[in-house]
């Protein structure tokens, strides 16, 4: 099993690289699928977060206001330690189940958002990191997800500077360009991964 950690800043095209990686073969753990989980209604995660918070981060029906709680923790580092606190050691459980369900001989891909800020690259065989330009992930931030310029930019600076996730990259993907480009850097990668994982 080969075990890569793929990360990249807010708008990089994290996701795109994910679905592409995932249609080529890879078992994809979604970090950021398994941190809505882990606070659906009904579970202790929402219910840690709903003491930690209060009632207000509720919507009309009992589950998570993702966009009422991002604005009180994206803008105030204290209340963000808080809420990871609360969610990662969950989501760092249930990943590790998946990974083991996963055949002996997959290339197991972590899509994982905060890998960098979190330290999380040793726990991986390889890093790769999708980089995109600051300019085109305010861009997209704002065109494509509709986020005013200000938050885009407080969640942008909420993460890892661009340098810090270049650092621990063992793979780059250049997704400043056309998603035609991006494909087939994608299925380069992908042939680089499977030889990995043979040996």
């Amino acid at each position: 099993m080969l075990k890569v950690g793929l990360t990249g800043g807010i708008g990089a095209g994290k996701s795109e690289v994910s679905r592409l990686l995932v249609a080529s073969g890879a078992v994809l753990i979604d970090a950021d699928r398994i941190a809505r989980e882990v606070v659906a209604p009904g579970t202790a995660g929402l219910a840690e977060v709903v003491e930690a918070f209060g009632e207000d981060v509720l919507a009309p029906d009992g589950s998570l206001d993702r966009p009422k709680l991002g604005a009180i923790v994206f803008s105030d580092a204290a209340k963000l330690a808080v809420l990871n606190g609360i969610v990662h050691p969950r989501v760092g459980a249930r990943s590790a189940e998946l990974e083991r369900a996963a055949a002996p001989d997959a290339v197991v891909v972590h899509d994982v958002p905060l890998l960098t800020e979190n330290g999380l690259a040793p726990l991986y065989d390889l890093v790769i990191v999708v980089d995109a330009s600051p300019a085109t992930q305010l861009d997209r931030l704002v065109r494509l997800r509709g986020m005013t310029e200000d938050d885009a930019r407080a969640r942008m600076a909420a993460q890892a500077t661009r340098d810090k996730r270049l650092e621990i990259a063992d793979i780059v993907i250049d997704n400043d360009g056309p998603l035609d480009g991006l494909a087939a850097r994608v299925a380069a990668v992908w042939q680089d991964l499977q030889e990995r994982a043979r040996t």
